[in-house]
């Protein structure tokens, strides 16, 4: 899933990233939620937000909606910036360096996370808002644009547009085109639904610790990349 890029990658590797990385956003934006009562998977709410304490002249309330913001911004950044170092060197591993650090955050989170709320539920939003940032960035780079996984305003608009148009284009190719698309829109949101049905049943019984279960699916899918790439390559060496 995450050794393909732009000619060698179809529609099967953008099912399997959408699917998984859907679940864990899902998860994700339920848990924060539940924890400290943002949105920790997107930024659009947080634009109206800083705009409203910026006319109430509430400085301060407005410099954390910016933060928001930020930290979102800054995990995208981050993503990007890993990915291009590591391809200079190592191109067949540089998208999954930003899942690794994204696990890794998800997973400190899991175990300090209720103190973090505690003392400051701040800085649990800004580092959830910069793993969203560094995942979202991530598959829509190796996606080409064509998978988000860290909202659904895109997806449903995408959706509308995409359904309507099986009404009107008929052609083979283009209403095959055209079904690929919406069962992967389908796709996303149906495993965004069900990460945060996840993360809301969990979360009532172990509190943040439900964060380990998001690492672990990250974890999962580097593993499971691993392992597919070394039987591929041991299956043509047997043939040669």
């Amino acid at each position: 899933m995450f050794r393909h890029e732009g000619k060698t990658r179809n529609f099967k590797h953008n099912l399997g990233i959408a699917s998984l990385l859907s679940f864990v956003a899902g998860l994700v934006n339920v848990a924060g939620f539940l924890a400290v009562q943002k949105l920790t998977t997107n930024i659009t709410g947080h634009f109206a937000y800083l705009i409203d304490e910026v006319f109430k002249l509430a400085w301060w309330n407005g410099l954390v909606y910016f933060l928001y913001i930020f930290f979102f911004f800054l995990g995208s950044f981050t993503s990007n910036l890993l990915i291009e170092v590591a391809s200079r060197k190592h191109s067949k591993i540089s998208y999954q360096i930003p899942v690794f650090l994204e696990s890794f955050i998800l997973f400190v989170l899991a175990v300090v996370g209720t103190q973090i709320t505690q003392d400051n539920p701040n800085i649990l939003a800004f580092a959830l808002l910069f793993s969203m940032g560094l995942q979202n960035a991530l598959v829509t780079k190796i996606s080409k644009a064509t998978v988000r996984t860290t909202h659904l305003t895109g997806l449903f608009t995408d959706l509308g547009i995409e359904l309507s148009q099986l009404i009107f284009y008929k052609l083979p190719e283009q209403q095959k085109q055209l079904i690929s698309s919406v069962k992967l829109r389908l796709t996303i949101i149906s495993f965004f639904f069900l990460g945060g049905i996840t993360g809301g049943i969990f979360y009532n019984r172990i509190g943040l610790k439900v964060l380990a279960m998001a690492a672990v699916v990250l974890i999962s899918t580097i593993v499971y990349d691993f392992l597919k790439y070394r039987w591929l390559r041991f299956r043509r060496k047997k043939r040669a």
